[in-house]
């Protein structure tokens, strides 16, 4: 190949990149968009296979498309990033990632602790209510984080009487009640029942799974259960030299 002929190839690869990147910022193709199949986007592009084989494949690396076998390329859902020891408010993920954000309330009672919950929040007296809500948030119309939380009405006065159909369990308690400590429990686990449901994924997919307590001046505020599609979150810390990581 000549030094000039492998210049034309460069600024074609340069150009489509740039093209099918915009297409997905832009919003013209949205999270879940399935691209023409590989040969036809050379054919009207006038390049070879292996040229738009390689731009596909350097925006797969970028994050911008995900290749599933014998399905076809679709630009990825949204994906965020939330440090391991922030409390993340999920509305905010969303705008930072340029996607409209919406949660869906699907259910809300007032009722006694489950076992595993009284395990979970450290309730030392089971037989108060706790206010349970599951409800989905989406991003740019897709289902983003399965959402189970329990609140003590005790530690949160005024939660039981707030619509959350209008405003996000989580971001209400992180502006309405001040928090003294933390934890969070982080884990791989596979897509079942009413998640995968909720979340539009097939059972056994992998997700992530963020398991939150808070607490204020000892007593028990909040449990939440925040389960992502694996492909669409990751968690990241920062630390320096002689510091500990002290997350579980």
């Amino acid at each position: 190949m000549s030094r000039d002929e492998a210049a034309q190839r460069v600024t074609h690869h340069q150009r489509i990149l740039t093209e099918l990147r915009d297409h997905i910022t832009t919003g013209e193709w949205p999270p879940g968009f399935q691209l023409p199949f590989e040969t036809q986007l050379a054919e009207s592009h006038g390049v070879s296979r292996m040229t738009m084989n390689k731009v596909l494949a350097q925006l797969t690396r970028e994050g911008f498309l995900v290749r599933r076998r014998k399905l076809g390329t679709f630009v990825a859902r949204p994906r965020a990033q939330a440090a391991v020891m922030e409390i993340a408010d999920i509305e905010a993920e969303v705008a930072a990632l340029g996607f409209d954000w919406r949660f869906d309330l699907l259910e809300r009672s007032l009722r006694l602790p489950l076992h595993g919950e009284i395990e979970a929040a450290r309730i030392v007296d089971a037989s108060l209510p706790v206010l349970a809500l599951r409800g989905v948030h989406h991003a740019g119309g897709l289902p983003f984080c399965h959402e189970i939380r329990i609140i003590n009405p005790e530690a949160a006065p005024g939660a039981a009487e707030v619509d959350f159909r209008r405003a996000a369990p989580g971001a209400w308690l992180l502006r309405e009640i001040p928090w003294s400590s933390a934890e969070h429990h982080i884990r791989a686990v596979p897509a079942t029942g009413l998640v995968a449901r909720d979340l539009g994924l097939a059972a056994g997919c992998a997700c992530l799974e963020v398991t939150r307590r808070t607490e204020a001046s000892g007593q028990w505020v909040t449990l939440a259960i925040q389960t992502y599609p694996g492909d669409r979150h990751q968690l990241v810390a920062q630390f320096g030299p002689g510091g500990t990581d002290e997350s579980a």
